[in-house]
């Protein structure tokens, strides 16, 4: 595909605001037209705006954008400026009265990385959204995941660099695509084989680039630091201090040309996470806060089955592209610097 992307899909514009001073951002995901969307939260951590109006059982037949936003719980005001860039532009559900852009959106902690008084409001979104475009999605240390980081079991200083990507996969005319920001607890991995090789996560030491492996550090059940690249393990538990405990969070959109009804979005949403759970190590821990929004935006018929497991290979690739062209920010290195 020439664009291998989140818009990819006919009717999805994306668009980015970025703070490189405060390190945070976010990105609206724009359908004007209107989709059919679903959600699935599997981290203990979630903070979501609007999200009611996914469920199959609501009203609200279609949404009109998606934002993801930096600030953690203050980045939600982003969403604001989202639907208030839609209802400028005629974009939203007709009440009588008014316009209602419908806009779910999902937050990310990154107030530890940059300036902890700088969230994106309002004013980012609309910024965010007026940038919104069909050209092929800006990926990096962009938008939502200018802050994000990934691999802090052992503390921020032992953290590598996260960020937004975004991958779409096509069966003949079917098209499911993906865009992550990604900002976890854990690591991120490649699968291989029977083997997943770790390519961004906790480092041994904070001035090197050898992988600690967050998943065998928690299940030895205690981590500490040592003073070279030596951990000393297994200890006793120290306890998670609040910026250990709130930096996390991975938040994915995917998005098909596949005619799909509010409850066969939510199943997309949910085989979304397996995606998540196998690019991730470990994922959906009690300090993430996992989301995936599934959209619909076509009239291809096609076997639910089948795109939920490319929603999976799309999930796999953006995760991987998220961390692969991050750039460090905030005194926390990307990997591509680092080898």
């Amino acid at each position: 595909m020439e664009n291998d992307t989140l818009t990819a899909i006919a009717g999805i514009k994306v668009g980015h605001y970025t703070d490189t001073d405060g390190i945070t951002g976010c990105t609206a995901i724009l359908c004007p037209g209107g989709a059919v969307a679903g959600v699935d939260i599997r981290g203990t951590a979630a903070g979501t705006r609007q999200v009611d109006a996914l469920s199959p059982l609501h009203l609200v037949p279609v949404i009109h954008g998606v934002c993801l936003s930096g600030g953690s719980a203050y980045g939600l005001e982003a969403g604001g400026g989202v639907m208030r860039y839609l209802e400028d532009h005629g974009v939203g559900l007709r009440v009588g009265v008014a316009l209602v852009p419908i806009v779910p959106t999902a937050v990310l902690f990154d107030l530890g990385v940059g300036k902890p008084g700088v969230r994106p409001a309002m004013s980012a979104g609309y910024s965010a959204a007026a940038a919104a475009t069909a050209a092929p999605v800006v990926q990096g240390s962009v938008g939502a995941g200018t802050g994000a980081t990934v691999g802090k079991v052992l503390g921020i200083a032992h953290a590598t660099k996260g960020g937004v990507g975004s991958a779409a996969v096509a069966r003949g005319e079917l098209v499911v695509a993906a865009l992550a920001a990604v900002n976890a607890y854990g690591d991120v991995v490649r699968e291989s084989g029977l083997q997943a090789r770790i390519i961004a996560g906790t480092r041994a030491t904070p001035a090197g680039s050898e992988m600690a492996g967050s998943e065998r550090l928690l299940s030895l059940g205690g981590v500490q630091a040592g003073p070279s690249s030596q951990l000393a393990l297994p200890g006793p538990t120290p306890p998670v201090t609040p910026e250990q405990a709130f930096q996390h969070t991975t938040l994915v959109v995917l998005a098909t040309n596949a005619l799909l009804t509010k409850a066969e979005a939510t199943k997309i949403a949910q085989l979304g996470q397996v995606g998540v759970a196998r690019s991730l190590s470990p994922a959906h821990t009690l300090y993430d806060g996992d989301v995936v929004f599934a959209l619909s935006t076509g009239t291809l018929a096609a076997p639910l089955n089948q795109v939920g497991v490319l929603a999976i290979e799309a999930v796999l690739a953006a995760v991987a592209r998220g961390v692969e062209r991050a750039v460090g920010l905030g005194g926390v290195p990307a990997m591509a610097e680092l080898r």
